[in-house]
């Protein structure tokens, strides 16, 4: 029979976590592309001291082979074991399921592992409970577009990494991207939707802004193909100047300017044109254009234009 003082002691064994500096076996629930892509580049960058992708598991088994096939690790059919043989786990699944999964995982022995997502917009409270658990929750994301399963771990050499989550872990996962090349952010727990907000208006709503031009161009009689062959060295130019100068010294045109006159002859071509919300987002960014031309050009008096955006009457005879 085994004593109340042995079977504290033997508890007290099991609970130990492992030694900062011990090498992280990796494993992945989700074979999608970033999946395949951060399992790929982890293995490819990281010391075989430091990381050991250990292998992949998915509700499809053959996305799961794949994953496996192509970074030479482990096929798993079942989450237990690859739980078992890991003690950090990458949840990369579509957003929607990580609480299905973590519905399952938390019911099973997760004592001192590492429970990470790949999302961009929630946060490592998703894995709610993880704590009482005895498990180590985070959330880690690649501020990059991942599009393809064979070739996106290329551009996570260039790619800018956050992380949130508990403390006790959190530096070694650091040090993980950090030892690859990577600069690693860590954000605020609570401000992860603001973040991502952040990461889609830089990306994804430059893509429907964009459009939006082509669309204007096109009501103009040139054809969309045309169109976009002809603002693309406009974006590609402004990008360029991002990347180069400080965002005030990047920015031109009218509203930098002060060009009353040019400003309102485009409000009024959008009430012509009955495009009231085409309107809208060009007076939105131009009134945050004018906080940018006003900390660039301090003697400048930008009242008259702010004015002009204030009212809803554009009419100017020109």
């Amino acid at each position: 029979m085994v004593s109340k003082e042995q079977d504290l002691t033997r508890d007290f064994i099991v609970l130990l976590p492992r030694k900062r500096g011990d090498k992280m076996k990796i494993g992945f629930i989700g074979a999608g592309k970033v999946g395949f892509s951060l399992g790929k580049y982890l293995q490819n960058n990281c010391s075989q001291n430091d990381v050991e992708i250990v292998g992949y598991f998915s509700k499809s088994l053959k996305s799961a082979k794949s994953a496996a096939d192509f970074t030479s690790t482990k096929l798993y059919i079942n989450l237990e074991n690859i739980l078992k043989d890991s003690d950090t786990l990458f949840l990369t699944v579509p957003d929607g399921s990580i609480s299905q999964i973590w519905d399952y995982m938390r019911n099973l022995d997760i004592r001192n592992k590492n429970i990470c997502h790949c999302s961009g917009s929630i946060s490592s409270t998703a894995f709610f409970d993880a704590q009482n658990k005895g498990a180590y929750a985070y959330s880690i994301h690649p501020l990059c577009a991942i599009n393809d399963r064979y070739e996106a771990y290329k551009n996570l050499a260039n790619a800018v990494f956050t992380i949130e989550g508990n403390s006790e872990y959190l530096d070694s996962l650091m040090q993980i991207f950090q030892k690859c090349g990577n600069d690693i952010i860590k954000i605020d727990t609570q401000k992860k939707a603001l973040y991502h907000a952040s990461a889609v208006m830089a990306s994804n709503l430059v893509t429907a802004l964009f459009a939006t031009s082509i669309d204007l161009l096109n009501r103009c009689g040139v054809d969309k193909k045309m169109a976009k062959n002809i603002l693309l060295p406009l974006l590609q130019g402004n990008v360029a100047n991002l990347a180069t100068f400080d965002i005030k010294d990047a920015l031109t045109g009218p509203v930098e300017r002060n060009d009353v006159v040019t400003i309102k002859k485009h409000l009024n071509a959008f009430n012509q044109e009955n495009l009231n919300q085409e309107k809208e987002i060009y007076k939105l960014l131009s009134q945050k254009l004018i906080e940018i031309a006003q900390s660039k050009n301090s003697l400048k008096d930008y009242s008259e234009m702010k004015e002009v955006f204030d009212s809803e009457k554009y009419s100017i005879n020109i």
